[in-house]
């Protein structure tokens, strides 16, 4: 499952940045979708999750501020990033789950200066 990253780049803290991921194929609302993050000599941590039915599950830290979402109609999950920190700074990943398979896509650079 090719996975693409659009979407990351250079912001101000307090500023916003929406991230997107498109996924190859016709299984796509079959997976769970994540992001994820790692940054510089830290280890990839789970960001947000939403699964094929919609629910959705936080890291405590972009809790309020951070917003995953899919269309299933163009094989898209979205990541809306508010109220940005620059402990945000990361590389962010795609990525996509069934019971059979995980899927990652290369990642995008978020860099948030304070």
């Amino acid at each position: 499952v090719p996975l693409q990253a659009f979407g990351g780049g250079l912001v101000q803290a307090g500023g916003s940045l929406s991230l997107s991921c498109v996924a190859s194929g016709s299984s796509f609302r079959f997976y769970t979708m994540g992001w994820y993050r790692q940054a510089p000599g830290k280890q990839r941590e789970r960001v947000a999750v939403i699964t094929r039915g919609g629910s959705t599950n936080y890291e405590n830290s972009v809790e309020g501020r951070f917003t995953i979402s899919r269309d299933n109609a163009k094989n898209t999950v979205y990541l809306q990033m508010n109220s940005l920190k620059p402990e945000d700074t990361a590389v962010y990943y795609c990525n996509a789950y069934t019971l059979s398979m995980d899927y990652w896509g290369k990642g995008t650079q978020v860099t948030v200066s304070s």
